[in-house]
Parts: structure tokens; sequence; C-alpha cells
């Protein structure tokens, strides 16, 4: 089968299960899939080839194995989860040779179910950036258009799923880097309410804001990952213990009748692209035609949400890089003789620009003389977006809404980092809400020819009611082809 790569995981799964095609093949297809599109989409910083050859061979001499729902599936990781004995690198030279000895949770249960890896994807340094630009190795390309990024900081997750060299891909979201690139990538991005999805092995930028997610082609894909690592896990402690019901089971719903969308002012109004708020808008269109109501709420916090991450944010930062001193683990300058000078020296040459500027910025609002004025305000802030959103779904069951404000855009044409920043006004509000958020694509932009990303919103833990909208909604729309690469 020469077009497998074009597969969703779901479809791919039950081929595998049935013994239609075999482990090795699959992943032999995904092996030459990356051999052919990484030299112009540059994705992934390690591939993990004789590994994945051997297990499948191991797995397809066995035979399927129905009590493992992704036996034999080819998927890849993003490069800040722990993975046994394969380097983890974080996008980052300080960690450039970094072998973890244990699996994150999240990784441990995909390969319980029977996923094989045949990858780790390039990043934005430690998560940081929305471009992946900031990658200490090499930018990665969007596969619609080599010229133009595929979002971040997971745009190696989003390139890799998109270009077809796996069938699924793990991301983390701090501030949208799970919705960012699979709006830029034309994927599935979901970023689980937080606490749903273990944390541990999980190497951190903001403890308070980051979460594990999948990205997929497809809804149902997106679901069957999220069924197999959501839980909670006693190595975590912001891990939450809820039950976790059956993410599958709501799909196929004929229509949205009785459910209602919230469209925040704030979301639709001045710095969106005309490209974009026509495609989102068509998407919610198409959800009023299913049956949705679609009702007005405000979100007046919203202006306040790029100072107030920010500030959280970089001081988290500046508290868990602080680890990295070269000292334990990591690259050491080994030509300084006194300690406090190997301490600058090995972070000063091992973190990049902006890594370096996050951590300034973050030890500054945490200061003595700034942590009322700063990072204290912050934290009231954050409390008061959280109620805004408790207020919004009083009136609505879900909040529709961009991705980002534009499409992709040309690399190097956000060299201001401010610039950079504003990228995430619609996707940061979520993760200061600890809420689930994911992008769904619904379609190109007429003169980018660029996919866009709509975004839904939903209280916590209704991760089964907005995947079961979401579905209902991708079976409406068009399906986007795959990028010719």
């Amino acid at each position: 089968m020469s077009e497998l790569h074009t597969k969703t995981l779901s479809e791919i799964a039950a081929l595998l299960q049935s013994g239609d095609v075999k482990v090795v093949e699959v992943v032999k297809h995904c092996l030459d899939r990356i051999e052919a599109t990484e030299p112009r989409v540059k994705a992934l910083i390690t591939v993990m080839g004789d590994e994945a050859m051997k297990q499948a061979e191991a797995m397809d001499a066995a035979g399927p194995d129905a009590s493992k729902p992704l036996w034999g599936v080819p998927m890849v990781l993003k490069d800040l989860l722990t993975t046994k004995g394969v380097k983890t690198t974080c996008g980052s030279k300080i960690l450039e040779n970094f072998v973890p000895f244990y699996d994150a949770t999240a990784v441990a249960k995909l390969k319980e179910a029977g996923a094989v890896f045949v990858g780790k994807a390039n990043m934005d340094e430690f998560a940081m950036g929305s471009s992946t630009e900031n990658s200490a190795f090499f930018m990665t390309a969007n596969p619609w258009d080599v010229e133009r990024v595929p979002g971040g900081s997971s745009g190696g997750s989003g390139a890799t799923v998109a270009a077809g060299q796996c069938f699924g891909a793990l991301g983390t979201d701090t501030g949208g880097s799970i919705r960012t690139p699979s709006s830029f990538c034309g994927i599935v991005g979901l970023k689980p309410t937080y606490g749903r999805i273990s944390r541990f092995g999980l190497i951190a930028y903001g403890s308070s804001l980051d979460q594990i997610g999948p990205m997929t082609r497809s809804v149902e894909d997106a679901a069957r990952l999220l069924q197999v690592m959501a839980g909670h896990d006693p190595k975590d402690s912001t891990s939450v213990d809820v039950e976790v019901p059956d993410y599958l089971a709501g799909l196929g719903r004929e229509d949205l009748k009785g459910v209602k969308i919230g469209l925040p002012e704030e979301y639709w109004g001045e710095g969106l692209d005309a490209e974009v708020k026509e495609a989102c808008a068509n998407a919610v269109a198409e959800m009023q035609k299913l049956g949705a109501e679609a009702v007005p709420v405000k979100l007046s916090l919203t202006e306040y949400a790029i100072a107030t991450y920010y500030i959280i944010a970089m001081a988290e930062a500046s508290s868990n890089l602080s680890r990295f001193d070269g000292v334990r683990f990591g690259y050491r300058n080994k030509k300084a003789e006194e300690l406090i000078d190997m301490y600058t020296a090995s972070r000063t040459e091992g973190f990049g620009d902006e890594v370096q500027r996050r951590i300034i910025m973050g030890t500054y609002v945490l200061s003595s003389g700034y942590y009322d004025a700063y990072y204290n305000k912050a934290a009231k802030v954050r409390r008061l977006l959280r109620q805004d959103f408790d207020k919004a779904f009083e009136q609505c069951d879900f909040i529709a809404g961009p991705v980002c404000p534009t499409t992709a855009f040309v690399k190097g044409d956000k060299a201001d980092p401010l610039q950079m920043y504003l990228m995430d006004i619609f996707t940061i509000s979520a993760n200061l809400a600890g809420i689930p958020a994911m992008s769904l694509p619904v379609g190109l932009g007429k003169d980018s020819g660029m996919p866009v990303g709509l975004q839904l919103m939903g209280p916590a833990f209704c991760e089964a009611d907005m995947l079961s909208v979401a579905e209902r909604l991708e079976r409406a729309l068009p399906s986007l082809s795959m990028p010719e690469l």
C-alpha cells in the first residue's frame, strides 16, 4: 500500500489488528516517508529507525493484540518527554546529549497500548516560542509551504503529522503550543484540562500551565490517544483523580441540537485577518445548520491575558530552569576555574537567546522588590480570568473562535519578540484557566492558501462532549488533503 501514510491513526490501527498489513510494513513506510520528506520539513531531532524496526519484527512474530488499542501504530514524541534510553534534548544545547533512564507516564501508557515510536520531534527550546524558530538545532518548515513556520512550540509534532511521517504525535501546550501548530499545519490538536494527563516526565517550562496532548489527523484519533493517556498518576501531584469517561462513545452524533456555542466579541474583532475570520465564521455557521445555537459572550479580561501569562510563565521558567546548572547533567563549560564562573558560562553557552530572555524576566518579577507589583498581581488577574470563563459557561456549552489571528507566517517575519508573544492572544487564557481547548482544521485561507484552525474551549473535564461536537463538525466540513511535498 503506497498510500499508507494518508490513513488516519484509527484506520491504520484497524488494518493492523485485522492483519491486513504488518507492523514492519507500516513502520518501514513511515521511515521511508521520513527519509523522503525530512530534507525539506526538518520535523525530527532524532529518528528511532533501528529500534522501531526491531520492535515491529517482534510484534509481527507475536501477532495482533486486541487488548492494545495502538498495537503497531507508529508515533512521534515531542522532544521534552523523557524516553528511556533515547536522547531527550528539549531543543536545547544544554541537553543535547541527555539520555533519560525512565519514561514519562504518558509515554509509558502509549507503549503499554502498543505504540511504536519512530522519532522525537523538534521544538522551540524548552517550549519557549510560537514558531519552532527557537530550536538550538534547526528550524522546522510547514509542510504546506516550507517557507513558512509550522507554529510552536510543538512545531515538529505538528509538521511530522501533517507530512505523513507518522499517524499521531504528542505535543505539550503551555500557552497554545499544541493548538497553534495544529492550526498552522491543518491537523487536530487537543490541550486537555490541567491535571487530566500526568505531567510526570514532562521537562517543565511553566508547571502550572503545561499540559500534554495529542496531535492527529482526525478528532477520532485524538479521542483514542486521550483515552490511553488520561487518568490519575500518583507520581504527579498535579494529576487529578477523577473518572475517565469513554471518549469514543460520544462520537458519531447526528446533529448539534441543544448545543450552545459562545462567541466572545474579544476573539472576533480587531487584529483578526479577514481570511481567518471568514473560515472560522463559516465553520460556526455550519454548526448552526447542524442545530447549534450561537450566543454572544463576554471575556472582558482578554486584553490582560498576554501580560498575565508572560509574567506567570516566565516566573515559573526562571524557577524550573535553575536546575540546569552544568553540575548534575547537561552541558558544562570545562574551562571555568571557579564554581560561579562554571554556572555562568554553562548557562550562557547552553541556553539560547529566548530562553535567557525569559529567565531574566522571570527572575526580575520574582525578586523581592517587584514580586507584589508583578507576580502577585498577575496571580490575582489569573483568578479573575478563570471567573470570566465560569460566567461565560453559564450562558453556553463551548466557546468558539480562531486559534490564531493569522495563518502560518513566513520564517523570520516575527523577529520582534513582542510580535511573537501577541500570536498567543486567543490561546493563553485556556492555560491560565486550566480548561480544555482544541484546534480543528476548518479550511484554507483564501489569500494565503494555508490552513485555518477553529478553537473550541469548554469547562474543566468536558473533553468527551467537546470531542463529540468537534467530530460532528469535522464530518460536515470538507476534509483537507495532505500537503504535497
